[in-house]
């Protein structure tokens, strides 16, 4: 089992019409000059088939912000993993923070989400992470563990590898708060200790990222650690000078590390 590849999400949210996403797309696939890191877009959903012919032949991926846990029925609103994949989508994200504290997704929802994108054939980025009460409670492993292990409920050890999970702090996202490379890596340190459980040997390969306000500034100070496999970006990402810099970094990172092959 080889070295792990960095891995740099860009989240751009509810961010952006039409014309903006097919030109951030754009600037994004011709200007890329990172290599050695894995590198998806998530857009809105109403703009997946624009980003998609922008990205299709690039190294840039393409992956959705959310998935259903049905493949089809009578769920209005709803986007299933088939859907996904036929609309280009090689990744999505699930349990993103604000799908848990602002549309009230449990962790049990988020962990049938997971299972049924990576049964799907989906590679997946689930998200976990503590608020700023629980971090203050001294909660931070706790809430982690308990988010991973629902979340990874029932999921199959050889999907391992088409597995991401990102570290993001609540009272991080969108904040200008970022946690310390130290307290970062100390969660990521855990995380990967609770996913040597449930995965066995597999667990070894999972990439974990963290999302929490990473900037340009910021960034090499966090990948450099041990543990901290890329990021989960979200206002940056919206900026291609900013995304690309941050991506840059991750790949001087693994690099660095060794972690240029998986």
């Amino acid at each position: 089992m080889g070295p792990r590849r960095p891995f740099v999400g860009g989240n751009w949210k509810m961010h952006g019409d039409r014309a903006r996403a097919s030109a951030l797309a754009g600037d994004l696939v011709a200007r890329r000059p990172a290599e050695g890191v894995d590198i998806v877009v998530f857009p809105p959903f109403v703009h997946l088939a624009t980003v998609h012919a922008r990205t299709e032949k690039s190294s840039v991926a393409l992956g959705a912000q959310d998935v259903y846990f049905e493949r089809e029925g009578a769920y209005t609103g709803e986007i299933s993993a088939p859907m996904l994949l036929d609309a280009g989508c090689a990744w999505t994200l699930t349990g993103h923070s604000e799908r848990r504290h602002v549309i009230g997704e449990s962790d049990d929802l988020v962990g049938r989400k997971t299972r049924a994108a990576l049964d799907a054939g989906l590679a997946c980025v689930l998200c976990i992470g503590e608020t700023l009460e629980e971090r203050e409670a001294g909660e931070t492993d706790q809430v982690n563990e308990r988010q991973l292990r629902a979340g990874l409920h029932g999921v199959d050890r050889a999907w391992a590898d088409r597995l991401v999970v990102a570290y993001e702090p609540v009272w991080a996202i969108g904040t200008g708060r970022t946690a310390s490379p130290d307290d970062a890596q100390s969660a990521h340190e855990r995380i990967r200790t609770v996913l040597a459980d449930i995965l066995g040997e597999a667990g070894a390969q999972v990439r974990i990222v963290y999302g929490g306000s990473v900037k340009p500034d910021n960034a090499a100070d966090l990948f450099s650690q041990p543990d901290i496999d890329g990021g989960l970006i979200g206002g940056a990402s919206l900026h291609t000078d900013q995304f690309l810099a941050i991506c840059a970094e991750a790949a001087r990172a693994g690099a660095a590390s060794g972690g240029v092959t998986r």
